[in-house]
């Protein structure tokens, strides 16, 4: 199907010249052209005149990059090709030296999430030396261009409602500002404060994040987050009522030439709960492209949620699951190395993956109101309870797992993107546990080997502007903690979905207004019964579900 799809699309063509800072034309100088996800699709030389030509590209959103020795390279990001597009690249290396003297040419505006862009640039002397035609027949491009030195910026509001989920209950209220500076920096503020409209008096849950990037040399960046969240409809072990916590998270990422891209970073988080404690979380990924379409890497991380400098973009974490045990604070944490092997044809890629997962603890969820004798020990540990949707977690006790994993991606339609994974490894289960409450649940836990898949599609409907992140990620329905814990989508189980639907009725509805949708478990699936103190019903799952929706004005 995506093959077919495809064949009805004429291809597009991306040419031009590579030059040096003084306009000399270089011969044998490579030019890549790699898709948004840094997959390699095409090489070039180019001649006695610098030129080069790569064609029979797809639509699609490409960034093209030239190197040559001696020389740093040269990045145009963010080209977009339409169907039969002719585009004009002209490339400008210039040396270490002439490279540390002056900040990155052209970056990603924050205003320009679809890549639309339309702009002319001039020279030092106002003579305009490149311009995108409105036609979208021919673009010209060069990555000599600065950009305009008024800072860009946009908002975003949004207020969504559902059955929640752990530490999203009630009604959420979010806005976000971005700033982004013509020397390449960036500046992000965002903030969300959830009520519970059925228990007035109560504080409302908030969580407030700010960033910042820069740019660093030999093609690096630098990003730090902090983190600010308080949940006082928290209750933990021994009837401690509320949560707060702060994490501050940094990392960097950098290229050695043209065969090493290394990222690494680490978070310190300081949470309170019945008492306070300090924890760090490192990161570190190496990537190496000893032949074109080939690379090997290294990767090692400690949080789910940290293990590499793009999981930064997000900035607002999951609510952390934390306890006191022994005087020390008890939270989420592992240790997950894992080598990979990937082949890149020009539009998909395949990836194997050997991991080895070191789990400390490992936060098993669960749906259903416990009784107070549940938050007293002994018996259930690590028990933190929102008591706004009468979610909880427990944290588990330390196992191995390791296994083998298979990643195989391809893009359908200019935008749209498929996946589909198989991984083999262990994960906590209730089966031949023989438990029939929470409290022998927690201590009867028992590791079992198994498999998951997940079939997932994201990306970006075309003509609609639907955005979409979509999986169905099956495993042993008697497993509560998830097989492969540190695989892309491994903290949505079954059928799981995200939908942000652009909003337009012929001019009645103010641009930028989005209705989004965000779905986890929809089917409830995996659900395994227990017994509360009191007798009632609660449940352990996989991921339990979560449903929220709401409107989102970017302005």
């Amino acid at each position: 199907m995506a093959s077919a799809g495809w064949a009805a699309a004429p291809d597009a063509t991306v040419s031009g010249v590579v030059r040096d800072t003084q306009g000399v034309a270089q011969m044998g100088a490579l030019v890549q052209i790699l898709s948004a996800n840094a997959v390699l699709v095409g090489t070039a030389y180019t001649d006695l005149g610098g030129h080069y030509r790569v064609e029979n590209l797809i639509p699609g959103n490409y960034q093209v990059k030239a190197t040559a020795a001696l020389f740093s390279p040269a990045v145009r990001a963010h080209l977009r090709l339409p169907s039969g597009a002719r585009a004009v690249v002209d490339l400008t290396l210039s040396t270490m030296f002439q490279s540390s003297a002056w900040l990155p040419a052209e970056r990603r505006r924050a205003d320009e999430p679809s890549d639309d862009w339309r702009w002319t640039l001039r020279s030092a002397a106002n003579r305009p030396i490149l311009r995108m035609v409105e036609d979208g027949e021919m673009v010209v491009v060069s990555s000599s261009a600065t950009e305009a030195s008024k800072p860009v910026q946009h908002a975003t509001a949004a207020v969504t409602s559902g059955d929640g989920g752990f530490g999203l209950g009630g009604v959420h209220h979010k806005l976000s500002f971005d700033t982004a500076f013509e020397d390449g920096s960036d500046v992000v503020i965002r903030g969300d404060l959830g009520s519970d409209l059925s228990l007035p008096g109560r504080a409302p849950s908030a969580d407030f994040d700010a960033g910042y990037e820069r740019k660093i040399g030999f093609a690096g960046a630098a990003r730090t987050v902090i983190n600010i969240q308080t949940h006082p409809e928290m209750q933990s072990t021994g009837g401690t009522a509320g949560m707060q916590s702060i994490r501050l998270a940094s990392a960097e990422r950098t290229k050695i030439g043209d065969l090493i891209d290394l990222e690494y970073g680490s978070s310190l988080s300081a949470i309170q709960v019945s008492g306070v404690g300090v924890a760090t979380q490192p990161f570190l990924r190496v990537l190496v492209h000893p032949l074109p379409g080939w690379s090997a890497g290294y990767r090692m991380a400690t949080a789910r949620e940290l293990q590499s400098y793009e999981a930064l973009d997000s900035l607002q974490g999951e609510t952390p699951v934390a306890s006191m045990t022994g005087g020390k604070l008890a939270i989420e944490r592992g240790t997950h190395q894992e080598f990979t092997v990937a082949r890149t044809d020009g539009r998909g890629m395949v990836q194997v993956a050997i991991y080895h997962d070191a789990i400390q603890h490992e936060g098993i969820a669960g749906t259903g109101l416990l009784a107070p004798d549940d938050l007293q020990r002994p018996g259930v540990q690590g028990l933190l309870i929102d008591t706004t949707t009468n979610s909880f977690r427990l944290l588990s006790s330390a196992y191995d797992a390791g296994g083998v994993r298979l990643t195989i991606s391809e893009p359908l339609t200019q935008g749209l993107e498929a996946a589909f994974t198989v991984s083999t490894g262990s994960a906590l289960s209730t089966r031949d546990s023989g438990a029939s409450t929470l409290q022998q649940a927690s201590e009867g836990l028992r590791v079992e080997k198994g498999e998951s898949a997940t079939i997932a599609l994201k990306g970006r409907i075309a003509n609609t502007g639907t955005k979409v992140r979509a999986a169905y990620r099956w495993q042993p329905r008697s497993m509560v903690t998830a097989v492969d814990a540190y695989a892309p989508f491994s903290d949505q189980a079954f059928l799981s979905f995200y939908l942000a639907q652009p909003l337009r009725c012929h001019g009645v509805l103010p641009a930028g207004l989005s209705a989004v949708v965000d779905v986890t478990n929809l089917l409830e699936q995996g659900y395994q019964p227990l017994l509360s103190k009191d007798g009632k019903t609660v449940f352990l799952a996989q991921s339990p579900r979560v449903i929220q929706a709401g409107l989102s004005y970017t302005f």
